[in-house]
């Protein structure tokens, strides 16, 4: 084995035998590491035969002929059709209206090309030969704010949902109080609130709770649910009674900091006894019963196949926690179509029917809250978020294991933030899953994303044309890029993003790709723009020098707060914690800190955000006044203030590089969401925003 044939077939496979670092270096990845990611993809490589083998393999695949289930494609192109096993000159293509149209099939390189272009967007049904493929015609670019209000200059909130607080809720964040942040947001002028992820975790591990690791991502976190948006007050008051958890709840709701633990036990008792009622009383209420079969029948296999792991994951979770990850079961479970399976779900039957339950619930809170959302004047509404990938222990990968990487996780390469580069223990799409399936599984993941909301953010959106992954249990410094059908799945995404209307934002924040950028621009998705990162040799860009296809924020969930970054709480943090790097210390760091809040004044001077005898070292409330009001100025369609920003709050919601050192996602808002914006000097923040976006209160 040549390390020059080892590298031929990492191209081959998609994996770049070579990558430029954040700084412009050249570097190769290592025989060893390329072998193990060969692999994990399914082309051994550990001798010559295997090499040989898996060479032949992909070149035959690459080489292929044979037609996809899906092709993909844009308005105004002819569809081009693989030459395999084509005998009829005629096609027809079903419209997805139910229109029929007969095209000439003309001969093109080694294959054919339909007589003529596609103009209607959507899915669209070839028969050739009594043989079907389906054909996405996407538009040229993304629903656009634009599309909602030519020229506008929209601004609103991101939120963690489970920083919120509400009456009832148990001790942690959920729609409801998403739907009450948003009705009061819209009294001052605000279009959306961004999200955090809400997607499905794990109901009987109260230790997964971050929202950026989820078990699946076509379905809901249920610990987010808004049991007003279904039941009665009296209902719930009864449920509660039932299960004997007010005492708890209340004690729950008091604390600073969400206790996971105790929320998910006195939450599943709730909504077991509403399960109950609700089961007892099925017959009663005929709009809510067809409401609930209409879901389920909507959602199908995969809600099945979702509400089976749930009950085999609690099952083996509550006999013995160490075997929760479905590759521990017997092996008998580890496939959702084994009879025994089948028998476990016959026999627990009622288990199931419950998490289908708990989905139907989640799903009419989502949609309640972005109803709110919209009622209350947003344009736009709810935006989620969308992760970059899975728990590969988790729903996804247990019920569809095709569809995804199997021993690599996602992550990052070395940077000056993370000298060993990041792993996040996630898995992610596989690019030979996708092209097989149809692009299926991204297909159901973005409608899932965009049913119930007015927008998304794809977290790491680099991942649409590469994803830095690295083997199973080593650190990120052993990984490649692996490269994904990036126009594709755009168009997909442009597809998805014009029949649901709902804006897409891209997370491009790290080492990006040379013309993704401009490449996402060009498709209507809108870039990230985070005043922290946005700085050159002169000091920190401004708000003139933010482009209108870009979204402008103060800060993000990973990073300070403007507030904690003003006044040092986070090299507090990293102090505490020893995150400073070689040759670094405390006096230096502050020295530095120093100089850059020297910096972030002159330019909130020249912007005119601020007098500069009034923005002192210590003076928070005004650092976020000025803040907020440079980020308003840019020139983006759309301008976010993380809402712990615009209440001038010092720490972040999360710390990279943390799992127990920092209560990461664990952090709540003092007040209710719906009192949270109406503090003086909030409003007075808010009105400040609106006044510069254009859009008074």
């Amino acid at each position: 084995m040549t390390d020059h044939h080892l590298r031929e077939l990492a191209r081959l496979c998609g994996i770049a035998p070579h990558w430029r670092t954040h700084w412009g270096e050249e570097r190769a990845v290592a025989q060893h590491d390329l072998a193990r990611m060969l692999s994990a993809l399914g082309y051994p490589s550990a001798n010559n035969s295997e090499l040989a083998d898996s060479r032949a393999r992909a070149l035959q695949r690459n080489a292929s002929r044979m037609r996809p289930p899906l092709i993909v494609m844009n308005t105004g192109e002819r569809v081009r059709i693989p030459a395999d096993g084509v005998h009829s000159r005629i096609g027809r293509v079903v419209m997805d209206d139910g229109a029929c149209i007969d095209m000439r099939l003309n001969e093109y390189a080694d294959g054919f090309v339909l007589g003529a272009a596609l103009d209607k967007t959507g899915y669209h049904r070839l028969i050739i030969d009594d043989r079907e493929t389906l054909i996405a015609v996407a538009p040229q670019r993304c629903f656009t704010l634009d599309d909602i209000a030519p020229d506008a200059r929209m601004w609103g909130l991101t939120a963690q949902i489970h920083a919120l607080r509400m009456p009832g809720d148990g001790g942690s964040g959920g729609f409801g109080a998403i739907g009450a942040l948003a009705t009061s947001a819209a009294r001052h002028g605000a279009d959306a609130i961004a999200i955090s992820p809400s997607h499905a975790l794990f109901c009987a591990d109260p230790h997964h709770f971050s929202p950026y690791s989820p078990s699946t991502r076509f379905f809901l976190n249920t610990a987010h649910i808004d049991l007003a948006a279904t039941f009665s007050q009296d209902k719930i008051a009864h449920a509660i009674h039932v299960a004997d958890i007010a005492s708890q709840m209340a004690r729950l709701e008091a604390l600073e900091l969400v206790d996971w633990r105790g929320a998910n036990t006195i939450r599943r008792k709730l909504h077991a006894a509403l399960y109950e009622c609700f089961r007892e009383n099925i017959t009663h209420d005929v709009h809510l019963n067809a409401d609930y079969q209409r879901f389920s029948e909507i959602s199908g296999s995969r809600l099945v196949d979702h509400a089976r792991f749930e009950a085999l994951h609690a099952h083996y979770y509550n006999n013995d926690f160490t075997r929760c990850d479905w590759r521990m079961w017997d092996a008998g479970h580890r496939d959702p179509a084994s009879p025994y399976v089948q028998a476990f779900a016959q026999e627990n039957h009622h288990a199931i029917n419950f998490h289908i339950f708990l989905q139907w619930l989640a799903f009419r809170s989502q949609s309640a809250a972005q109803r709110k959302a919209k009622d209350s004047g947003m344009r736009i509404g709810l935006i989620g978020d969308l992760a970059v990938g899975v728990n590969s222990g988790g729903s996804h990968a247990w019920s569809a294991p095709d569809d995804l990487l199997d021993g690599l996780s996602v992550g990052a390469p070395p940077d000056p933030l993370a000298p060993q580069g990041q792993s996040w223990g996630l898995t992610a799409f596989s690019p030979r899953g996708l092209v097989d399936s149809g692009f299926a599984p991204l297909i159901a993941t973005l409608r899932a994303m965009m049913v119930n909301a007015g927008g998304v953010r794809i977290d790491h959106a680099m991942g649409l044309a590469r994803l830095w992954l690295s083997p199973a249990g080593e650190d990120a410094s052993h990984g490649a890029y692996v490269s994904y059908p990036f126009e594709d799945m755009l168009r997909l995404v442009a597809l998805e993003s014009q029949r649901h209307r709902a804006i897409v934002i891209g997370e491009d924040l790290g080492t990006v790709p040379e013309g993704f950028r401009d490449r996402l621009e060009s498709a209507g998705v809108y870039g990230m723009r985070v005043m922290q990162f946005e700085r050159d040799h002169d000091g920190f860009r401004k708000p003139q020098h933010y482009t209108r296809g870009a979204v402008s924020m103060t800060s993000t969930h990973d990073t300070p707060t403007i507030a904690g970054w003003w006044c040092g709480r986070d090299l507090d943090m990293r102090e505490q914690l020893e995150f400073f790097g070689p040759g670094q210390n405390r006096a230096g760091e502050d020295s530095a800190r120093a100089h850059d809040r020297d910096q972030m004044r002159q330019a909130f001077l020249d912007a005119g955000v601020c007098d500069h005898h009034a923005l002192n070292d210590g003076d928070v409330e005004r650092v976020a006044d000025a803040a907020v009001s440079f980020i308003a100025q840019a020139q983006c369609a759309l301008a976010l203030a993380p809402l712990e920003d615009a209440l001038a709050e010092d720490e972040q919601p999360n710390l990279p590089g943390t799992v127990d050192q920092h209560p990461n996602w664990r952090r709540r808002h003092r007040a209710r969401a719906d009192m949270l914006l109406e503090a003086p000097q909030v409003r007075a923040r808010l009105k400040a925003i609106a006044r510069l976006r254009n859009r008074q209160s």
